[in-house]
């Protein structure tokens, strides 16, 4: 049988026949330094030769580790070995690719396409048992990995990804698969990043990157999946939306020092997410909503000046919240433009927790005054009188204050003018203006005093006044009590 180290194409040419004698062994070829520009003779490689190298056509050599590794190189046509098994590594540096590589369906090693430039990646179905690196290069076309699973990791650290068709992603996963974690670092994508349901198992570290799709969606990650730690932090910016919509982190997700800009939009929405740390600590104040509606977070470490002014946080379930003042709270969930108890019951929870007992009594008091918004205007009126006279029972003491005033004023004024005997002087207890004016607000008459007693001229009405209040006081304090003892 003839020796496959000879069953070399006939028609390569000087750099190729250089790159496939330097197989066998996995020693570099290097045939140039800087990125190249343009197709030259002397720096030009076919792709299609680079693919019979990957799917074995080259006979390996006994103790080596053949591999393709290649720098400055110009490669022509398309490197395609989709469906294939590729059984050594890929390095490309310093490479300019004419056509968009496929990897698709593909089981391989390592790949690294480091600091190339090419139009686009496609490995769709891609199973690498170690990682996938295009970092420093710059793909002008779109990063395709669906059902992409990758052993070793992905890294894409100072890669620059830019798509102009608003119907395709800078990135496009679905079902991708990350074991050791993905890192995206000091990045920049326009058009797009979608992560879909994937799982990365090792944690996703976008530190440092931009992320462009104004107007549309900046990151699309529902229901995405990580293990260890997600960090959208140290100058991470994304300017669109960005869309954690189910994700489960079970470890931290961060947004600590990042930019989230996307007006007249959601900024952030991570609703029905569940999240063992959420840090959420931008760098300034995030431009467009922000939405954790139904979403389940162990705690939350943030700094509430930062956050927008409009929320949704209805449904939202948390353990401990850190950071900032706990009075600040109060401002924080009034960001929530819709009225929702459980947002209020849900903060109150945690300050009877933390043993903050007043703040949970203002909590309550401010959801129900949030709630007066909702109501009609009888419902409106009759709440205002309940604030007014006794705080909706969760201050009494303002009860006895008006109790106070009003007894004061009763007691001088008809000290002046004293009430007109009703009953002969056998029948009746003695005058005593304090007492009586007691007796006219007590609904139940107490100290029979007003059936002894009557005002005269224009105190008539002050009594009517008197016998009113006693009445509304009453029904304000059962009332109050009632909600406090049954708040829902």
């Amino acid at each position: 049988m003839a020796d496959r180290a000879d069953d070399r194409p006939e028609d390569l040419t000087e750099p190729e026949q250089r790159l496939w004698d330097a197989y066998p062994t996995g020693t570099q070829v290097q045939l140039g330094e800087a990125l190249p520009h343009e197709e030259t003779p002397d720096r030009t490689v076919r792709a299609e030769v680079i693919a019979q190298l990957l799917l074995g056509r080259c006979e390996q050599r006994p103790g080596f580790v053949p591999a393709v590794r290649l720098r400055g190189a110009y490669i022509t046509g398309r490197l395609d070995v989709s469906g294939g098994t590729v059984g050594s590594e890929l390095r490309l540096e310093r490479c300019h690719l004419a056509e968009r590589p496929t990897f698709s369906n593909a089981e391989a090693r390592q790949l690294r396409i480091a600091h190339c430039r090419l139009p686009g990646f496609d490995g769709g179905g891609l199973r690498a048992n170690g990682y996938l690196s295009l970092s420093g290069s710059v793909i002008e076309g779109e990063v395709r990995l669906t059902r992409a699973h990758l052993m070793g990791g992905l890294r894409m650290n100072g890669t620059k990804v830019t798509v102009t068709d608003p119907d395709k992603w800078a990135m496009f996963t679905g079902g991708m698969v990350v074991e050791v974690g993905a890192f995206i670092r000091d990045a920049e994508l326009t058009g797009g990043v979608r992560l879909v349901g994937a799982r990365m198992n090792g944690g996703v570290f976008f530190e440092g990157t931009t992320l462009r799709n104004q107007g549309r969606l900046a990151l699309d990650a529902q229901n995405m999946v990580v293990e260890d730690a997600a960090e959208f932090s140290k100058g991470f910016t994304c300017e669109g939306t960005a869309r954690l919509r189910g994700v489960r982190v079970n470890g931290t997700l961060s947004f600590d020092q990042a930019i989230l800009r996307s007006p007249g939009r959601g900024a952030l929405h991570a609703s029905h997410a569940q999240i063992d740390e959420l840090i959420f600590a931008p760098a300034e104040p995030v431009v467009g909503w922000v939405s954790l509606s139904y979403s389940r977070i162990g705690v939350i470490r943030d700094r509430p000046p930062t956050w927008p002014e409009r929320l949704q946080l209805d449904g939202l379930v948390y353990d401990s919240l850190h950071g900032g003042e706990p009075k600040e709270r109060l401002d924080w969930i009034r960001h929530d433009e819709q009225f929702h108890p459980q947002v209020y019951e849900q903060l109150a929870t945690w300050f009877r927790g933390s043993g903050l007992d007043d703040l949970a009594r203002k909590t309550q008091l401010a959801k129900l005054r949030a709630r007066r918004r909702t109501l009609p205007l009888t419902g409106r009126v009759w709440n205002h009188l309940l604030d007014w006279t006794v705080g909706y029972g969760f201050r009494p003491w303002l009860a006895a204050m008006w109790l106070s005033l009003l007894v004061a004023v009763g007691t001088t004024v008809f000290s002046a003018e004293r009430p007109r005997a009703i009953k002969p002087p056998d029948e009746r207890p003695h005058l005593h203006t304090f007492i009586y004016t007691l007796d006219l607000l007590i609904p139940i008459g107490t100290f029979g005093q007003r059936d002894a007693w009557e005002p005269v001229g224009w105190t008539q009405w002050l009594a009517y006044v008197l016998i009113a209040a006693g009445w509304i006081l009453a029904t304000a304090l059962i009332a109050g009590a009632t909600r406090v003892l049954r708040p829902n």
